[in-house]
């Protein structure tokens, strides 16, 4: 058998004393270090200590225990060549054929409430990456495995032939090099984030895959579902599927889309989402008086929707959206009689995600270009954080007011040219994506129809020219809230003041391409 001897040393103990009794058990020789040597001794399992091979203690509160040419020296050797077995006999340096390790939980240690700035530093691993990386560097000597899940893998191939195919050795070499590159990207982001730099010289995320998909957008893309480490609770990415058939790709997109707009709401909220953009928002005294309105914004296209609500769904609510196609409905969570009802619907998914941590600071958002990437900070301004000014002659009313607000909080999250139209707490006409403005409005104008008379149209951005204002008053909207700042701003309210429409303008833009 050509495997002889292991060096074990791991952070996460998970399935290791099975693992390590069967390599003993196949005649294979056992280093170990600190705590994993205590936990294999207690098994009765043999095992030399780092020290024993060293000659050397371990120092500096177990700092320094492998970082030694007697360790690294039977990892790095080419055993093809002569001239580097014949400087191990020199150095009485004994090869190592496998390599168990796993690192200091560097990302459970920062999720942990409370931990201060020297326990993060404690829990950098440096031996642990040191080894894995120069097992990984001559793998084709040395077998090297990090994650727990590929024990039975690795013992099945010793069983078999008594050795490691070289296929599987590179399998795990890769995946070693993406393990250190995704844990030094926690730890150099967790550090530039305590230097307060936002946007250093190199940008490293890093990314854990939470499923395969069945594809991406179309049936012939290839795709696959990634989380972030320690992001927000409050994410697709951290939902609880109760029922259902498996996400899709656009399933998460739309989702995703459906919970960023839900936050914005403190009241009784319900969204319901198609093609990544808003068809219907309600507002009421309860979630089931919201999503009334939500359907009746728009009936047509919530047939086959994403709904998002952030209230529970009582039984009332779920008895409505039971006679609805629904693809998603998503909550912070479902009464027992709600869940009875909507799970008799075989392929409806539930979701339930935790609404109230919403994550105490913008992210960052990564969207991938060819070649490259672009990084923003999140748009999180909402109508409290704008500096709100009426322009026209006119004042808002009560009611106007409410409606201004709920089509400013939608315009933020529909594809620009963006144009919302709201009416008694519910959206009535949505333009979307057009490549000029007055287009989105007569896109949302035409869908509101009857409803546009006495609604409050929101802009995502200034009207460049007084022809969107025009448009809405023949429709009989009577309320507009835009960010201004054109410089023919005043075309557009004085077309406002002659039209009895009363304009606000918030200095804030919401561009979402």
């Amino acid at each position: 058998m050509s495997l002889k001897r292991a060096l074990v040393s791991v952070s996460n103990k998970e399935g290791i004393v099975p693992f390590v009794k069967k390599l003993v058990q196949e005649g294979v020789e056992v280093v170990s270090t600190g705590g994993t040597k205590r936990v294999l001794e207690e098994a009765n399992v043999p095992v030399t200590g780092i020290s024993e091979v060293t000659g050397f203690p371990e120092i500096l509160d177990g700092r320094v225990k492998t970082l030694h040419p007697a360790i690294h020296g039977g990892l790095l050797a080419m055993r093809e060549k002569e001239e580097h077995l014949d400087q191990l006999r020199e150095h009485n340096i004994t090869p190592i054929d496998l390599v168990i390790v796993n690192l200091y939980p560097f990302k459970e240690t920062i999720a942990k409430e409370g931990t201060t700035f020297e326990e993060a530093i404690e829990n950098i691993d440096i031996g642990g990456p040191g080894m894995l990386r120069a097992a990984a560097k001559n793998h084709r000597h040395v077998t090297v495995v990090t994650d727990p899940e590929d024990y039975e893998i690795v013992l099945e191939e010793i069983k078999e032939t008594g050795e490691v195919s070289s296929k599987t050795k590179q399998r795990l070499a890769a995946k070693v090099f993406r393990h250190t590159a995704s844990y030094d990207a926690m730890i150099s982001t967790y550090l530039t984030k305590e230097t307060g730099e936002l946007y250093p010289e190199s940008y490293t995320v890093t990314y854990e895959k939470k499923q395969d998909l069945r594809y991406g957008e179309n049936p012939h893309q290839q795709a696959a579902f990634y989380k972030q480490p320690l992001g927000p609770e409050s994410s697709i990415a951290n939902a609880e599927q109760l029922h259902g058939k498996e996400l899709s790709y656009n399933n998460i997109n739309d989702a995703d889309a459906a919970l960023s707009i839900v936050k914005e709401f403190n009241e009784p909220a319900a969204v319901a989402i198609k093609h990544m953009n808003p068809c219907g928002v309600g507002v009421g005294q309860t979630i089931k008086e919201a999503f009334e309105r939500a359907y009746e914004a728009d009936p047509v296209s919530i047939f086959g929707g994403i709904i998002a609500v952030n209230e529970e769904v009582d039984e009332d609510t779920a008895l409505q959206m039971k006679e609805i196609f629904l693809e998603i409905i998503i909550a912070p969570s479902f009464s027992e009689e709600a869940k009875e009802i909507l799970t008799g619907k075989k392929n409806l998914r539930l979701l339930t995600i935790n609404l109230k941590d919403t994550g105490s600071e913008a992210q960052r958002k990564v969207t991938t270009v060819h070649g490259g990437a672009l990084v923003q900070e999140e748009d999180v301004k909402g109508f409290e954080d704008a500096e709100i000014k009426v322009v026209t002659n006119r004042e808002p009313s009560e009611e106007e007011w409410k409606d201004l607000k709920l089509a400013w909080k939608v315009v933020k999250h529909v594809k620009s040219n963006a144009i919302v139209l709201a009416k008694d707490q519910k959206t009535v006409g949505v333009g979307a994506g057009q490549m000029n403005r007055v287009g989105s409005a007569k896109i949302a104008l035409e869908q509101a129809a009857e409803n546009a008379q006495g609604s409050a149209m929101g802009s995502d951005a200034f009207f460049p020219m007084k022809d969107t204002v025009e448009e809405a008053g023949k429709s009989g909207v009577t309320a507009i809230i835009q960010p201004g700042g054109s410089i023919r701003d005043e075309e557009s309210i004085e077309k406002a003041n002659e039209l009895g429409i009363t304009m606000v303008f918030t200095g804030v833009r919401h561009f979402k391409h």
